[in-house]
This record gives C-alpha cells, structure tokens and sequence, in this order.
C-alpha cells in the first residue's frame, strides 16, 4: 500500500562528552515534503541541559501521529456520511508505565476529540460515535500499536 520514510538527524556539538552520557538529545526529524521538526527527549528523563524542551519529544510524536490519523480518517467519514464540519481539535494523553520485564512503553492512549459540526444536517450522538468507530478501525497507527486506545468523544447538544 506504501513505503513511507523520515529522517532523523543528530550530532554532537563542541564541547560535549558523549563517553560520559553529557550531551545533547535536540535533534531534527526531516520528511520528504521538507518540513523539519525539533526533536528531543522528553522532560524528566534527563537533566534540562540535555534536552529541549521546546522540541518534539516521541511521545508527544506518538500522540500526535494517532490523534492526526483518527482525525483525518473521521473526516473522510464525516464528509461521505454527507456532514459538514467546521472544526476538530483533540488533546490526546498517553500514559508510559514499565511492563512485565521492567521496560516502559506508551501503555494507554486517551483521545477526547471534538467536532464542531454545521449545515443543515448534524449527526446525532451515535452517529458521531459510529463515526469514531470507524476512523479508529481504519486509522494505520491504531492498527500499529499495542497500546490500549480509548475514544472518548465530546458530543454537545
């Protein structure tokens, strides 16, 4: 179906110790549409120095890239079902624990997405839920992880 790439970059700058763990995690991620990202880790794993905190951490990637693929898949749905849609907007949360063998991952993804609808024709509250539905069935990141993943839509009206 595709073959998809990225690039992620990272150097070390004078003056860094890389044998002694002192060194910077800021990176860059690049795609093939020339868009550049700053990348990091995330806060709380290193001392500030060391990371950038203005900077995308993979987590927060991780997020973003399964909140971004529900989004886009539900408004196709929401755009063939015959709706119009003004605005989306989700702020996903994810909790990292440790597993079985002591080594943590991304072990819960929450969504609470929001779709401000208009026209003339608006769903009801199990259309909207229908939709999520199949946006969550359809999305490849879902698809791709193991994390639990919850949607939890905010309906108005």
């Amino acid at each position: 179906m595709g073959t998809y790439t990225a690039n992620v970059r990272w150097e070390i700058s004078e003056g860094e110790d890389f044998p002694t763990n002192k060194y910077s995690r800021a990176h860059v991620w690049s795609f093939d549409g020339g868009a550049k990202v700053p990348g990091s880790a995330a806060p709380g794993y290193l001392p500030a120095a060391l990371i950038d905190e203005s900077a995308v951490d993979p987590e927060e990637a991780l997020l973003a890239a399964a909140a971004s693929c529900h989004m886009l898949y539900f408004l196709a749905y929401a755009a063939k079902a015959g709706f119009s849609i003004s605005s989306y907007e989700d702020n996903p949360v994810g909790e990292v624990e440790k597993n079985e063998a002591g080594d943590p991952w991304v072990s819960t993804i929450v969504m609470r997405p929001h779709a401000a609808f208009t026209g003339e024709t608006l769903p009801g509250a199990e259309e909207i839920e229908h939709l999520h539905h199949k946006a969550h069935k359809s999305c490849i990141i879902a698809n791709s992880l193991k994390s639990a993943m919850t949607i939890e839509p905010i309906i108005e009206g």
